[in-house]
């Protein structure tokens, strides 16, 4: 892997791998902690207008453009960031780089565009409000990080929507779609020394001088959360239960990967993980059963979330409650913890085989770190950890009255 950057400041990573296709990504340090005093959910109105049309192309010839290579192309926010991301032919992935280019660095942002798309996302606020099992995490994060600029809601509100011109999208493209805030990532079956080459090129074309940052983002602060148990009536059919805590930020290097492992074994995608053993296979009590780590730069949060019926509610609250006590009271057999590691190892591997993955990573560990760990040193931080640093992590993300929980019946 080649990493660098620019003199625009713009970094850069580029990996070669074996396969056909080929995986670009531009990664923008934003997202929406950076809205400022701009409309809730602007950032991620930005990312829907960004393909809407540039200096060159109306939003008809960019998909036009797209449905000839073959490829597709998409794109991402939160909290953080925004990832413009594109996927085609490793013979047309210069061209798709200068796509992704043109539309973070050209953008037009056309009215009657900014229209229809207010109608796109107001569809897609009432589509997320109207499903328990999406909303009740966002209306958690909110109200846990509420008067954090973590608080905002990705999406915004109808209301923010609505409210948001033209002018408000410009300033915020404007201050933030800027070189020393972007990471482009590539990967393709292509020489490293070869596709550097030719992306210092295009970096030059679109991003020839740096420009200055003149953004008002919030400087990372640790944010103080606020503990409630709250209950809010759905009227739905099933009872939906999240419970999180404060935990390590991105930079808590050695703590985040004991906190990523602990929750990988809690309620992480393996049905043997503790939740879904207890909750789901033994029991049959829930839907759904799992565990979350999000990352952010100030903190991190931990979750666990399940869907279950309202007559299981309070069994599942018992059972969570004793799995818990128990991590925190006994450490982890060697052997056990042994097994867990080679589970998320493997699930590390797996996830490196897809291309899109490895892009969408390597632009995450730029932005974060300014460089890109290799599997084998994540493994080997991994295996560091012993039974009792997990029993340690355990007891600092749920002691007693130092986490929430948020109920939708």
């Amino acid at each position: 892997m080649i990493q660098g950057k620019s003199i625009s400041g713009l970094s850069y990573a580029i990996k070669k791998t074996s396969g056909k296709a080929a995986c670009c990504a531009i990664s923008i340090n934003c997202g929406t902690r950076a809205e400022g005093d701009l409309p809730e959910g602007i950032a991620h109105f930005v990312e829907h207008c960004v393909f809407k049309g540039t200096e060159k192309h109306s939003a008809r010839s960019i998909s036009q453009l797209l449905d000839k290579l073959g490829g597709e192309l998409n794109a991402y926010t939160t909290k953080e960031e925004i990832v413009l991301h594109a996927t085609v032919l490793k013979e047309d992935i210069y061209k798709a780089i200068s796509l992704l280019f043109e539309i973070a660095t050209q953008a037009t942002f056309p009215e009657d565009e900014i229209q229809t798309e207010k109608g796109v996302v107001i569809d897609e606020i009432i589509s997320y409000l109207d499903s328990p099992s999406e909303d009740i995490y966002d209306n958690f994060e909110s109200r846990f990080f509420e008067g954090h600029p973590l608080g905002r809601l990705t999406l915004g509100t109808e209301e923010s929507i609505k409210g948001a011109r033209r002018q408000d999208l410009v300033d915020y493209y404007e201050t933030y779609f800027t070189p020393s805030r972007m990471v482009l990532s590539v990967v393709a079956d292509i020489e490293e020394k070869k596709m550097e080459k030719k992306v210092c090129s295009l970096i030059g074309k679109y991003c020839a001088t740096s420009k200055p940052d003149s953004s008002k983002e919030s400087p990372c602060t640790y944010p103080t959360p606020n503990f409630f148990s709250i209950r809010e009536d759905k009227d739905n059919h099933e009872a939906n239960l999240i419970i999180g805590s404060l935990a390590p930020s991105l930079y808590d290097e050695n703590e985040r990967i004991c906190c990523v492992l602990l929750t990988n074994i809690l309620g992480g995608p393996a049905g043997n993980s503790l939740l879904n053993a207890e909750l789901r296979e033994k029991h049959g009590w829930v839907y759904a059963a799992e565990c979350n780590y999000t990352q952010y730069k100030d903190a991190g949060l931990v979750t666990i979330s399940v869907g279950c019926d309202k007559d299981n509610l309070t069994k599942c609250i018992k059972a969570i409650s004793k799995i818990l006590e128990k991590l925190k009271e006994t450490p982890m057999s060697e052997k056990a913890l042994k097994e867990a590691k080679r589970q998320l190892s493997g699930q590390l591997a797996i996830s490196s085989d897809s291309k899109e993955s490895q892009a969408l990573s390597m632009g995450k560990s730029m932005l974060a770190y300014g460089r890109v760990d290799s599997d084998d040193e994540h493994i080997k931080r991994i295996n560091a950890i012993s039974p009792e640093d997990i029993r340690q992590m355990a007891q600092r993300l749920w002691e007693e009255d130092h986490y929430s929980q948020l109920l939708y019946l």
